[in-house]
């Protein structure tokens, strides 16, 4: 297993587009194509464990309880066909809109402009959860049942902590960050998040009276039995309160370095009480307004984090959602998260697994250059990866071969595709 998972990531970092078995087998000296297959789709090892072990080299490679940070987001892959495990008509981030796809929920990892991917969840939509016929055919375990995805990025945050991840608070993009469920579930754990928050969301700040409206007179049946608010004006929305802030509340930050100069941006920080699920208003806590000086972007955030914040902190922590950004774009573009040709819930897993592992391997051998070399980026290790790694030498008779075997395959998924319909 050892030998297949190094070929797999050698193939991996090898390959100059996307990447699959073949081209694998045709760059890792004494590879071939079916091994790597049978490893990643049929293999029975436990991925869990593996990225437990990944969790514990990033703690200890870059862990900082001040300053460290995971994040939570998701990556779309779309695909064609509906064999494929969890696909279905859903929404894809990747291209703008309603598509067949896939859905990774992610949980990453950062520190300064150090980043790394530590932990997924495949998203598996209710139609999949009710289709015994494709689970079963896909490999899906009969215990899994039908979560949102806030529920498994709580599931990945709570597990960071029981592994004793180390990080100062929890960021999140604008579809987590609305769910006032995960927000709040976070705050029960004592944990500090940032969480990106849509333009219309509104907030109150001052607290409304809020109860059980009285029966109006002359009106027939029952008696009112949910709260709402009942005294107070209706909650403003965050983009209609950023044109409200006197020029006093505004604050000139440093938000991180970017490739050409510094990035600053002015922030506004305030207390406010959002708008919930229930249209009740929440806890009190921070709101955010970040507008960034360079493009004129305008973010919204809310934040637990304690009263004596800074706004320097508050920029910090702001700040860090570009890295797991700049992660996935690494994961994509270096790594190959995106490249598969699994369907089965096994090998969705192992793929994600190995490319984690894969990910890791690049940021813990930019760290141990960067001693020598600190402006080096991770593509440049990709490039100095390719250079160094010795790559297969294939004779004539080899080249034929792995094009009959791809043939063969192509019309065995031609003839299988046929049958099936």
């Amino acid at each position: 297993m050892v030998k297949q998972s190094f070929q797999y990531i050698q193939g991996k970092l090898l390959g100059k587009d996307r990447g699959n078995m073949c081209s694998y087998a045709k760059d890792v000296p004494n590879c071939n194509n079916q091994s790597l297959q049978h490893f990643v789709s049929n293999s029975p090892w436990n991925h869990r464990p593996v990225l437990d072990h990944i969790q514990h080299d990033v703690t200890a490679a870059i862990g900082d309880k001040n300053n460290g940070s995971i994040h939570v987001d998701e990556c779309c892959f779309p695909k064609q066909g509906k064999d494929s495990v969890g696909v279905a008509s859903q929404h894809c981030g990747r291209l703008g809109k309603t598509a067949n796809c896939q859905v990774g929920v992610f949980l990453g990892y950062t520190k300064d402009s150090y980043r790394t991917l530590i932990d997924e969840r495949l998203y598996l939509p209710k139609e999949w959860i009710l289709d015994k016929k494709r689970r079963r055919k896909c490999g899906v375990p009969w215990y899994v049942r039908f979560k949102k995805k806030t529920e498994l990025a709580w599931e990945m945050i709570i597990h960071a902590k029981k592994n004793n991840v180390p990080f100062a608070w929890v960021g999140m993009d604008c579809f987590y960050g609305r769910d006032s469920w995960l927000r709040n579930k976070i705050d029960t754990q004592n944990l500090i998040y940032i969480a990106d928050i849509p333009c219309n969301l509104g907030v109150w700040l001052e607290h409304p009276k809020t109860g059980v409206p009285m029966r109006k007179d002359g009106v027939r049946g029952r008696n009112p039995t949910r709260e709402k608010v009942i005294e107070g004006t209706d909650p403003i929305k965050v983009k209609d309160l950023k044109d409200q802030l006197e020029r006093i509340k505004w604050h000139h930050v440093f938000i991180r370095d970017t490739e050409r100069r510094e990035l600053w941006a002015d922030m506004a920080c305030l207390r406010v009480f959002p708008s919930e699920d229930n249209s009740l208003p929440g806890k009190e806590c921070w709101l955010i307004i970040r507008k960034d000086l360079k493009d004129n972007d305008i973010k919204y955030q809310l934040s637990n984090a304690p009263l004596e914040t800074s706004v320097d902190r508050f920029a910090q922590m702001s700040g860090s959602r570009y890295w797991i950004e700049r992660t996935f774009e690494d994961g994509k573009g270096i790594a190959g998260l995106e490249d598969f040709q699994v369907r089965s819930w096994t090998g969705w897993h192992h793929h994600i697994t190995i490319t984690l592992l894969a990910m890791l391997y690049l940021m813990m051998l930019s760290i141990d250059l960067g001693r020598k070399a600190d402006f080096l980026t991770v593509q440049d290790i990709k490039e100095i990866f390719e250079v160094i790694m010795p790559k297969r030498k294939v004779t004539s008779e080899e080249l034929v071969q792995l094009i009959l075997e791809k043939h063969k395959r192509r019309l065995s998924a031609r003839l299988s595709h046929h049958r099936h319909k």
